[in-house]
C-alpha cells in the first residue's frame, strides 16, 4: 500500500507540472498558475492522506482522482493535436468527479439509487456529451468556449465536422445539462442534510460548508459560461472568493474526513478515565463529548435487561442503535456513529476496560477489606486465647495452689509444741515455695490478660500496671469503656512502651495518659530517657526485641495509628490512636 501511494503521489506531481506548463502556454498569469496548481495538488494530497489513514474508505481515492482530473483540461495548452483533443474532451471531468465526491462523502459509499444515478449521469455527460462536443469543436473559431480562452491552441485532433451552428447548440445543451446536474446534486445534498441526525450534522458540518461553497461556485461558473455577457461584472467581483474557495475546499474535505479518526484518537484519552475510579455517569458524559453524541446512553445489565446510570430501563428507538460492548453493558447512540465502526469499536473497548477495572477494583477492595480485618481477627483470637488461659490458670492451677497453701498453713498451725524443729522448718519452707509459686503464677496470668482490664476497663488496668513498674509512673486516664479488642491493644501497647522505657531508655520517670478524642482512644506514654527510639538501626537491634515494629503491627491490625517522637537525649513520646466507636 505505501508503494502504491508513493506512485500515485508521483503521478499527481507529474500531472500538476504538466498541467501548469500547458496552462502557462495559454497566456495565464502567475496568480492563475499558482491557484490552479495549489487547488489540484490540494485535492490530490488530501486524497492521498485520507487514503493512507482510512484505506477501506473510497473517499480518499475519489479525492485523488479529483486532483488528477483537475489538470486534464490544461492539456489544451500543449501544441499536440491529440493532447488538445483529450483536454477539450475531459475539461469538465473534474466536475463529474467532484459531484461523485460530494455524493459519497464521508464514508465513500453512495447513499442510495438516486446518488448512484447522479454519479453515473455526471460521468455519462462528460463521456458522451463531451465527446459529441469535442468532435464539433474548432478551437480557431470557438476559442472563447473554453475556460482557457486560448486563440492559439490546437488544432483539435478529434474535430470531425466543422458546423458552427450545430456546435453552438451542442455546447449550450452541454452546459445547461451541467447546470441541471449541479442543481440536482445540490438538492440531494440539502435532502441529506435535512434527513441527517443532529449527531451526524455536528460531525459533518465543516464538510457540508465546503459542499455548499463548492456547489455555489460551480453553479455560478456554469451560469457564467452560459451567459457570459450578462454576468461579466459579477463574475469579476467573485474571482478572488472563487479562487480561495477552490484552494480551501479540498483541505476542508480532508479535515472533515479525518475528524472521526481524530475522535478515535481522542478515545485513547478515555483509557485514562476508564483506568481510574470512574462512575457510570462520568464515563457516559466523557463518551458523549468524545463521540459527539449528546444523546448517547450507557446501559448496564440488570435482572430484566439494561438500564441507564439512573436505573431507567433502556430500549432502542427510531434512528438510534444499541451496540453491545460485552455481556454486561451496551451503548445506545445515534445511528450516525455506525458509519465509523472503528470509532465505535474503540469506545466499546473503553467500556469493556471500565467494566473490567470495576470488577477488579471490587475484588481488590474485598481483598483489602479481608487483609484489614484478618489481622484484627487474629489479634482478637489471640487476646481471647490469652483471656481463656488467664481464666484457666485462675480457676485451675492458681486456685489449687492457693488451697494447698492454706491447707499446709493450717497443718503447720496444728503441729504440737514438741514437734521436731526440722519438720517445722521444712513445712515453713514448703509454704514459702508455694507462696512464691502462687505469686509467679499470678504474674504470669496477669501478663497473659489482666483481669482488671476486662472487669473495670483501661484506666484501672493502666493504674495497676503502673504499680508494678520499678520506675515511678504517673497515670492520667479518663474513665470509660471501649471495645475489648481496643482496650486490650491499648493495654499491651502501654506494657511494651513501659518495658522499653525501663530496659532501654534508662528512664527515671514515665507518664501515661489515656483519653477519648471523639471516636478514637488516644494513649500517650512519655519518658525522660535517652531517646533515639525511632532510629531504624536500633529498632532492628536484637536487644530491642520486636521493638517499635511490633507495636506498629499490633496497632495497624485494629486500624489504629502509632507515632513516635524520640529525639536523642530528650526522651521518648509514643502516641497511639485507636478506633473506639
Amino acid at each position: 500500500m505505501p508503494a502504491a501511494l508513493v506512485g500515485w503521489g508521483a503521478a499527481a506531481v507529474a500531472a500538476g507540472l504538466c498541467g501548469c506548463w500547458g496552462y502557462a502556454r495559454t497566456g495565464a498569469d502567475g496568480t492563475d498558475l499558482v491557484r490552479d496548481l495549489c487547488t489540484g495538488w490540494a485535492f490530490a494530497g488530501s486524497g492521498l492522506v485520507a487514503w493512507a489513514r482510512r484505506p477501506a474508505n473510497r473517499t480518499g481515492p475519489v479525492m485523488l482522482a479529483e486532483g488528477m482530473a483537475w489538470f486534464l483540461g490544461n492539456l489544451q495548452g500543449f501544441p499536440v493535436p491529440l493532447l488538445f483533443g483529450l483536454g477539450a474532451w475531459g475539461e469538465a471531468l473534474n466536475l463529474a468527479v467532484l459531484a461523485h465526491l460530494l455524493l459519497v462523502f464521508p464514508d465513500g459509499r453512495a447513499g442510495g439509487v438516486c446518488d448512484r444515478r447522479l454519479i453515473a449521469t455526471g460521468y455519462l455527460l462528460v463521456g458522451v456529451g463531451g465527446l459529441v462536443r469535442v468532435v464539433l469543436y474548432d478551437p480557431v473559431r470557438d476559442s472563447s468556449v473554453s475556460y482557457l480562452t486560448c486563440s492559439g491552441c490546437g488544432p483539435n485532433a478529434f474535430l470531425v465536422l466543422h458546423h458552427p451552428a450545430l456546435f453552438d447548440a451542442v455546447d449550450l445543451a452541454y452546459r445547461w445539462a451541467g447546470v441541471v446536474l449541479t442543481i440536482l446534486v445540490a438538492a440531494r445534498m440539502v435532502h441529506r442534510w435535512r434527513s441527517a441526525s443532529p449527531a451526524r450534522r455536528r460531525v459533518l458540518l465543516p464538510s457540508w460548508v465546503a459542499v455548499g461553497l463548492t456547489l455555489a461556485f460551480v453553479g455560478w461558473e456554469m451560469l457564467y459560461l452560459v451567459m457570459p455577457e450578462v454576468l461579466a461584472d459579477a463574475n469579476a467581483a467573485l474571482t478572488v472568493p472563487s479562487d480561495l474557495s477552490e484552494v480551501v475546499v479540498p483541505v476542508v474535505f480532508l479535515v472533515s474526513l479525518l475528524r472521526m479518526r481524530l475522535r478515535r484518537a481522542y478515545v485513547g484519552e478515555l483509557l485514562v478515565t476508564a483506568g481510574h475510579t470512574c462512575t457510570a455517569h462520568r464515563l457516559q458524559d466523557v463518551l458523549r463529548r468524545t463521540l459527539g453524541d449528546p444523546t448517547l446512553v450507557l446501559g448496564l445489565r440488570t435482572g430484566e435487561g439494561y438500564a441507564d446510570p439512573d436505573g431507567r430501563p433502556l430500549s432502542a428507538e427510531a434512528g438510534r442503535e444499541m451496540t453491545h460492548t460485552d455481556t454486561d453493558a451496551v451503548l445506545v447512540h445515534d445511528d450516525a456513529l455506525t458509519e465509523d465502526p472503528a470509532l465505535l469499536a474503540a469506545a466499546c473497548a473503553v467500556v469493556r476496560l471500565w467494566r473490567r477495572n470495576a470488577r477488579l477494583r471490587a475484588r481488590a477492595e474485598e481483598q483489602a477489606m479481608t487483609a484489614r480485618t484478618v489481622p484484627g481477627r487474629l489479634l482478637q483470637a489471640a487476646y481471647e486465647e490469652r483471656r481463656r488461659l488467664e481464666r484457666d490458670l485462675h480457676d485451675g492451677a492458681q486456685t489449687r495452689l492457693l488451697y494447698t497453701l492454706m491447707t499446709l498453713r493450717g497443718l503447720g498451725a496444728r503441729l504440737p509444741a514438741g514437734t521436731d524443729p526440722g519438720l517445722r522448718s521444712a513445712v515453713e519452707e514448703v509454704e514459702g515455695s508455694l507462696r512464691q509459686a502462687l505469686d509467679e503464677l499470678r504474674d504470669l496470668a496477669r501478663g497473659m490478660y489482666p483481669a482488671v482490664l476486662g472487669r473495670a476497663g483501661i484506666a484501672p488496668a493502666l493504674m495497676a500496671l503502673a504499680e508494678q513498674c520499678p520506675v515511678p509512673v504517673t497515670v492520667d486516664a479518663e474513665p470509660g469503656r471501649c471495645p475489648p479488642l481496643i482496650e486490650t491493644t491499648a493495654y499491651f501497647v502501654a506494657c511494651e512502651a513501659l518495658a522499653n522505657a525501663v530496659k532501654h531508655a534508662a528512664a527515671r520517670h514515665i507518664e501515661v495518659r489515656a483519653r477519648r478524642d471523639g471516636v478514637r482512644l488516644v494513649v500517650e506514654v512519655t519518658d525522660d530517657g535517652v531517646g533515639g527510639a525511632d532510629d531504624p538501626s536500633l529498632d532492628r537491634a536484637p536487644a530491642r526485641g520486636t521493638g517499635l515494629s511490633g507495636l506498629r503491627d499490633r496497632v495497624s491490625a485494629v486500624g489504629g495509628d502509632l507515632r513516635v517522637d524520640s529525639p536523642r537525649g530528650r526522651g521518648t513520646r509514643i502516641r497511639v490512636e485507636l478506633p473506639c466507636a
